[in-house]
């Protein structure tokens, strides 16, 4: 069996702040492919209006509990989100 690790609130809390800047920084890759190439056509429209709600709700959710990595996390993942569903909705409408 496997002890806890006694570790303070505040390194917990570093430990939630890291792992939300390596998640979050896993989306620009996608956004800046996007922005620099214009292609959408194999982005799914569906999954990226799914996700960019997810990601909105998460942000509220981090509010209300007032959980910080939640919170910071999900609003700049919101960022490269919205600049592809974005670009997607702006290809479809030019067809």
């Amino acid at each position: 069996m496997v002890e806890p690790v006694a570790t303070s609130p505040q390194n917990v809390r570093l430990l939630g702040y890291a792992a939300a800047a390596l998640t979050t920084s896993s989306f620009f890759p996608q956004a800046i492919k996007t922005l620099r190439s214009g292609d959408t056509s194999a982005i799914s429209l569906r999954m990226y209006l799914l996700f960019t709600l997810g990601i909105a709700t998460w942000a509220v959710y981090g509010l209300v509990t007032a959980d910080g990595p939640v919170l910071v996390a999900n609003l700049v993942t919101l960022v490269p989100a919205g600049v592809v569903l974005t670009r997607k909705l702006q290809s479809l409408l030019r067809r």
